[in-house]
């Protein structure tokens, strides 16, 4: 009885972290929508809104941190339980660097939109198109890591390929635009700078990922191809 008890307490624990990191998730998710938001608007309210929110999710990784780490001093977890313990380590600090890519978004539209010619010198279209692969990416890994689904997982790192690709692009575009203007040199570089945090968002989200598939399969597959991965886990 008494073990049973204690087991009921631990699983108890672990779905309240559970939950903590979805809660945290949603509220990242939230920030990222937001500075999407604030970028295509230059809603100034908005920007200093995410600005000072992202102190929020910094202080959810720590206690979510503290509370894995007690758990792990109280229960010793072995096996699946540890791993799942490990996942969300690992996911936290994923999400307080997507907070911190979001709040990057949100500094450099408000640098953007003090430019009295920004809406006549740039065009968004590109960086809107891979911004929205990114925001799907993160819905994706949030809910592969509810469901612990690998085929999912397996699709958000494909996803990441895409948005490297699309990241390429816009440096190819931003490039040329350069040469082209001078006058463009400033608001080309902040964009440059924008477009690297939507890229880093979407590494993140692929961090989420392959931490579902190492939480499901006990397999490390950070430095494993897609190929291999389809191979071996979507058979």
């Amino acid at each position: 009885m008494i073990n049973e008890h204690t087991s009921k307490q631990f699983d108890a624990e672990l779905e309240s972290v559970r939950m903590s990191v979805l809660k945290m998730g949603g509220l990242v998710e939230g920030q990222f929508n937001a500075a999407l938001k604030a970028l295509a608007t230059g809603d100034t309210v908005l920007i200093e809104k995410i600005i000072k929110d992202d102190h929020l999710i910094n202080m959810m990784e720590v206690s979510i941190d503290k509370n894995c780490s007690q758990i792990i001093a109280r229960r010793q977890p072995a096996a699946g339980d540890l791993r799942m313990i490990m996942m969300i380590i690992k996911t936290i600090t994923d999400l307080e660097r997507i907070g911190d890519e979001a709040t990057k978004i949100a500094r450099m539209a408000r640098l953007l939109y003090a430019d009295s010619q920004f809406l006549q010198k740039s065009n968004f279209a590109e960086i809107r198109h891979v911004a929205i692969i990114a925001l799907e990416m993160l819905h994706e890994a949030l809910d592969a890591f509810v469901h612990l689904d690998i085929t999912a997982a397996v699709k958000i790192v494909r996803q990441d390929k895409l948005v490297d690709k699309e990241f390429r692009s816009i440096i190819r575009q931003l490039g040329a635009l350069m040469m082209e203007d001078s006058h463009k040199i400033s608001i080309a570089i902040e964009t440059v700078f924008m477009a690297k945090a939507i890229e880093r968002i979407g590494d993140h989200a692929k961090n989420i990922a392959e931490y579902v598939i190492y939480m499901v399969k006990g397999k490390d597959v950070r430095h494993v191809t897609l190929e291999e991965m389809e191979r071996e886990f979507l058979r």
